[in-house]
């Protein structure tokens, strides 16, 4: 049976450009592929097919050679297979090259592992997460602490090798130092960690009787972090290589600190606005004055209540507010006013206050307007 074209096998055109025909192959690998296709007898002629039309299309000489002469550039036309450059053409072992290509997109999750060995390789340490709570005048000030945190580090008696003495260690008999076992399932040649060495390469014949050959132990660090002027909850704060230490010698970690800022009495946040909430009495209220608030920097700030303000009313002072995390100067701080009702009156603050009510019927405006709303209301129901 005549082979079928292979920009036709792709489903590229013949001026298809190298990505496009890598893109082109990977879709048909992945719709092809005899794993997915136990229902279709030819899936794996098909897929084979396509890594045979891949295999000559993404090398140029061969795509050039084949553009030219078609098939017979591969059949005995040029030289019994020989392929142009040297090499063998199509169907004599580069099926296996020009799916390793793609191998890694379409598997490489799937199994487990991605290409390439894992020769002499140190695993990294761990990142690490510290969350650090902070008052809001240590976040509008900034300082300098001191953290303990319990980490990994390198073994001192094998200086971090994992064997005895600080001898080096071998290369895994397993795997010969690759980090990686073959296993024939069906089609495929599969790739997986090796069971012997975790993917490392590598054993310890001697481990090290300090850390079991691990080449790292379990220890308390006390380290000292800046916290820079303006976090707020949520802000990271990154301390490279000062994460758990690598496994036999590899690179650490990092340290990740988490603000978390605690809740005040008298202020609350938002962004790098401060709110305040001020109770003021009914007279100061009534009549206006002068209050003092404090401020989150420990100073005071003197503000004018005019007269008449009710309760809700905000009055802004600027720039008492937090800092910006990275510059950009300060926000604001408001002052939100709650006029107080007294309490435990005296029998002649009663009076007084019967006597002020009765003389006041054209001091209260609000409630003026709100009874006449209620008296259209209940007109309007009437009617």
């Amino acid at each position: 049976m005549a082979k079928r074209d292979y920009y036709e096998v792709l489903g590229v055109s013949r001026n298809a450009s190298a990505d496009e025909i890598k893109k082109a192959y990977r879709r048909k690998a992945k719709e092809l592929h005899p794993d997915r296709n136990g229902d279709n007898p030819n899936a794996e002629a098909e897929f084979k097919e396509a890594g045979e039309a891949y295999d000559v299309l993404k090398d140029a000489d061969k795509r050039a050679a084949y553009d030219r002469f078609g098939h017979e550039a591969f059949e005995g036309g040029m030289g019994g297979g020989a392929r142009p450059g040297g090499g063998f053409g199509p169907g004599q072992g580069d099926f296996a090259s020009a799916f390793s290509d793609v191998f890694d997109d379409l598997f490489g999750d799937f199994m487990g592992a991605r290409a390439g060995g894992g020769r002499n390789r140190a695993a990294r340490g761990s990142d690490l997460r510290y969350n650090l709570r902070v008052t809001l005048e240590e976040a509008y000030t900034g300082l300098q602490k001191s953290i303990t945190v319990p980490t990994a580090v390198p073994c001192e008696s094998c200086d971090g090798s994992g064997a005895e003495g600080g001898a080096e260690p071998t290369a895994c008999p397993t795997c010969s130092g690759m980090g990686k076992v073959r296993a024939q399932q069906g089609f495929f040649t599969v790739e997986r960690t090796c069971p012997t060495c975790s993917g490392m390469g590598q054993i310890v014949k001697n481990p090290c009787r300090t850390c079991g050959g691990n080449g790292r132990v379990e220890k308390e660090r006390t380290l000292s972090v800046n916290i820079p002027a303006g976090v707020e909850t949520g802000t990271r704060i990154r301390l490279a290589g000062e994460g758990e230490a690598g496994m036999r010698g590899g690179p650490p970690g990092d340290l990740y600190i988490f603000i978390d800022v605690a809740r005040h009495e008298i202020f609350e946040r938002e962004d790098t606005n401060l709110f305040c909430r001020v109770p003021v009495s009914m007279t100061t209220a009534a009549l206006g004055g002068d209050i003092e608030v404090p401020t989150i920097d420990g100073g005071r700030s003197r503000v004018k209540i005019p007269a008449g303000s009710q309760s809700g009313r905000q009055m802004r002072l600027r720039n008492k507010g937090m800092p910006a995390l990275r510059g950009g100067g300060h926000g604001d701080m408001f002052i939100e006013l709650a006029v107080e009702t007294p309490v435990n009156l005296t029998s002649r603050q009663k009076e007084l206050l019967r006597e002020f009510e009765g003389m006041s019927e054209d001091n209260n405006p609000e409630s003026n307007s709100f009874l006449s709303s209620i008296k259209s209301f209940w007109d309007s129901m009437k009617s």
